[in-house]
C-alpha cells in the first residue's frame, strides 16, 4: 500500500492520526516580546491562538484566543511552522499551564522553547506506528 508522504494539505496522517497545521508569529514592541502559536481545527473550524507576553525571559502573562478562519486569515506575521497531532496538541497545553505558573518570577527560555518542540512530530520508521 501506498503510505501518505508527509506534505502540508488537510489530508495529512501520522501514523495514522490526523494533523493539524500548527503556526507561528513572534515580534517584540517595548521590551517584550510577543509570541503566538496558533492551531487549525477542523471540528469546530477555528483557530485556536496561544499567546504570551514574555518579557526579560519571564513569561508575563498567557492567554487563549479563538477566532474564525476567516478573521485568521486577515492576520499579518503567522507563518506555518509544522503539522501536530490532537494529542500532542493537549500536551502542549498542559504544559503550558505548568509553565505559566513556574515561570511568574524565573527565567523560562529553554522550558517555553522545549514546550513548542512538542509539537514537532519525529517521522516515523516502518513499522513503529
Amino acid at each position: 500500500e501506498d503510505v501518505p508522504s508527509q506534505t502540508f494539505d488537510n489530508r495529512d496522517y501520522f501514523c495514522g492520526k490526523e494533523t493539524f497545521p500548527v503556526y507561528e508569529s513572534i515580534f517584540t514592541e517595548e521590551g517584550e516580546t510577543i509570541r503566538k502559536i496558533a492551531i487549525e481545527t477542523e471540528k469546530p473550524p477555528q483557530i485556536e491562538i496561544h499567546v504570551w507576553t514574555i518579557r526579560k525571559g519571564i513569561l508575563r502573562h498567557l492567554y487563549v484566543e479563538k477566532l474564525s478562519k476567516r478573521e485568521f486569515e486577515g492576520l499579518p506575521y503567522f507563518k506555518l511552522i509544522t503539522r501536530t497531532t490532537l494529542s500532542q496538541w493537549k500536551i502542549f497545553s498542559e504544559g503550558e499551564a505548568q509553565i505559566s505558573q513556574m515561570c511568574e518570577s524565573r527565567v523560562c527560555r529553554t522550558e517555553l522553547e522545549d514546550l513548542v518542540k512538542v509539537l514537532y512530530l519525529e517521522k516515523s520508521e516502518k513499522g513503529h506506528c
